[in-house]
């Protein structure tokens, strides 16, 4: 009689292994999808940062994040301007290939086809909650632009991402209202919100009439529609109780992306974090105005930084540090005077906002398109520093490699997996990237650059950035010149012609990734 209830505990316990077998797999299997946020910084240059070699400000809350990780020194995004570096960040796909990636008006309609493929559907197809908070700056709705009154689509929620609270453009831009979910937030219905780019619309002031109304003034341009002080590109006209304030921009998204961590805690997210800062208008918070001694620009990178620490804050309250890859990086690189007169010329000082590199926003030299760029993933990568050749265009395959999930051949076609490199496994990067100016192309392949002809101006008129503008072919040697001052094209006719070939072979196949 004993030998039945002995039998029956066997078996018992056989089945309870085999579940724990089932759970300890199911535990496993989420430990292998880490949390991601990549906080996507605007107008943030290499020397901007003190980890990188900044020296008049301090920026500890970044500088920690790359003490847990790696900061890649040769670390770019694919083009010197934000609209194109965040299509190609999202798509996988250099934007130089599509007509219309240029710098996007406010109003224009969404740039990326609902039928791409993006990083966010990557992450969606493995299980994970999306979400985008902060600029948008790729267009939303359709044709002939978004429907500010009503229900914004298509945008967001058509490419990969559950969540959304955005910023439509740029800060410089009307509309100046937040959207949330497709909807501008705190709209009144009985005030509707009305956009033109072309021509003035309504009373409301404007910064080439009324001046006098202005708390910050243009430089160049940006003399429409005063909101808050400020006068912006374009006209706008109605939606009074959702406009934005800008002195508490940082803190509604802040607050926002903190919300989406706290409500996906439970399961794998991936988040898309966009900050302002440290775009023009630079109108920190009062916590922030003042602190760094270079203007309203230094103050701006302050609140960056407070930003990148209020993440890491949660995440360590959450229990979710060593749970999470944290990506910090810029859209591009830095710019000065970019519009508005905020004394950042005058008070910048010794303080080179591109470090040691040459050029800066919109430009094609390097300070254009190499970026702070930090991969952090506390207690489960090789922490340091690495020179690898890295892009932004390869987050898609990567993370796509690092879930299992496959991407289709019309997808990504300029992304690589380069997963190991960014968790330190592997000191190899890419062995070429491409480099988009606002007037010219460049390639850079091992120690070489190779920038194509251009009859543009050598130094822009509105910002006195360097533009890397030459009608002779450019080529330098990073390795001993990253400054980029010696055209050592004609002492390398080769080396020139090999490079010169290479980017018409990248243009001519249409993609990279094979």
């Amino acid at each position: 009689m004993k030998s039945i209830p002995l039998l029956l505990a066997f078996a018992l316990i056989v089945v309870l292994s085999g579940c724990s077998s089932k759970q300890n797999q199911t535990q496993n299997t989420q430990m292998a999808k880490p949390n991601v946020i990549i906080i996507y910084t605007d107008d943030l240059g290499y020397g901007d940062v003190s980890c990188c070699g900044a020296t008049k400000i301090r920026t500890p809350n970044i500088d920690r994040l790359a003490a847990r990780g790696i900061r890649f020194t040769n670390g770019h995004s694919s083009s010197a301007s934000c609209t194109p570096s965040r299509y190609s960040m999202l798509t996988g796909g250099y934007a130089f290939r599509k007509e219309g990636t240029g710098i996007a008006p406010g109003d224009a309609a969404m740039i990326i086809d609902p039928e791409t493929r993006t990083l966010a559907d990557i992450f969606a197809d493995a299980g994970y909650k999306t979400g985008v908070v902060g600029k948008w700056h790729l267009g939303l709705g359709g044709v002939g632009g978004p429907d500010w009154n009503g229900l914004i689509t298509p945008g967001p929620q058509d490419l990969g991402f559950g969540y959304s609270f955005l910023m439509p453009a740029t800060g410089d831009r009307v509309p100046c209202v937040y959207t949330e979910n497709g909807r501008v937030l705190g709209l009144d219905p009985n005030d509707p919100i009305k956009v033109n780019y072309k021509e003035k619309i309504g009373n409301e002031p404007t910064g080439l009439e009324n001046s006098q109304l202005l708390k910050m003034h243009p430089s160049h341009g940006h003399n429409n529609t005063i909101v808050n002080g400020v006068s912006r590109i374009g006209f706008m006209t109605g939606g009074k109780s959702a406009l934005w304030v800008d002195e508490y921009m940082a803190e509604a998204f802040s607050q926002k992306a903190l919300n989406f961590i706290d409500k996906n805690k439970e399961k794998p997210f991936f988040l898309y974090f966009a900050t302002h800062g440290i775009h023009v208008p630079r109108v920190p918070h009062p916590q922030f105005a003042g602190k760094s001694g270079m203007g309203p620009r230094g103050d701006a990178i302050l609140e960056v930084d407070w930003v990148v620490g209020e993440i890491s804050k949660k995440l360590e309250l959450l229990g979710l540090t060593e749970k999470t890859i944290v990506i910090f990086t810029s859209d591009n690189g830095p710019v000065v005077d970019d519009g508005y007169i905020d004394q950042a010329v005058e008070l910048m000082g010794d303080h080179k906002p591109g470090g040691s590199l040459r050029g800066g926003k919109y430009s094609a030299f390097n300070a254009g398109t190499q970026v702070p760029f930090i991969v952090s993933w506390p207690g489960r990568m090789k922490y340091g520093e690495s020179d690898a050749l890295v892009s932004q265009v390869d987050f898609m395959a990567s993370f796509a490699k690092m879930l299992s999930v496959q991407i289709a051949e019309k997808d990504a076609f300029d992304s690589i997996d380069l997963m190991d490199v960014l968790l330190g496994k592997e000191s190899a990067g890419r062995d070429f990237v491409v480099h988009q100016g606002n007037s010219t192309m460049a390639v850079i392949k091992g120690d070489w650059k190779y920038i194509v002809p251009n009859n543009g101006p050598a130094v822009s008129q509105y910002t006195n950035i360097e533009m890397g503008n030459n009608f002779e072919p450019q080529l330098y040697n990073l390795k001993g010149d990253l400054g980029e001052t010696k055209n050592v094209a004609k002492e390398n006719p080769e080396k020139l012609k090999e490079l010169e070939e290479l980017l018409q072979k990248i243009k001519d196949d249409g993609r990279t990734r094979f």
